[in-house]
């Protein structure tokens, strides 16, 4: 069981590791979006779930746990990008 917990422990370094390399495209397309209108834009979204689903599928894994975890990161990323184009302009 230490082996395992070992080893969860260090994807979620690189879950984390993966995460902040993503917020900071956030940043950036804060940065360069000239509207915050343009922040939420559905169909991108839509685009990333897309390949989400095609993704866990080659992957093996669960579609809906995947598609559930993706929902809710980029529902955080655009929080997280609006707030940051707030502070910007």
């Amino acid at each position: 069981m230490t082996e395992v917990r070992h080893g969860v422990d260090e994807v979620d370094r690189q879950i984390i590791a993966l995460l902040g390399e993503r917020f900071r495209y956030m940043e950036a397309a804060a940065r360069i979006k000239p509207s915050r209108e343009m922040v939420r834009d559905e169909a991108r979204k839509a685009d990333v779930l897309e390949k989400v689903r095609r993704s866990a599928e080659g992957a093996g894994v669960d579609v809906r746990l995947a598609e559930g975890l993706y929902e809710t990161l980029v529902e955080a990323s655009i929080d997280f990008e609006l707030r940051r184009f707030d502070a910007i302009n």
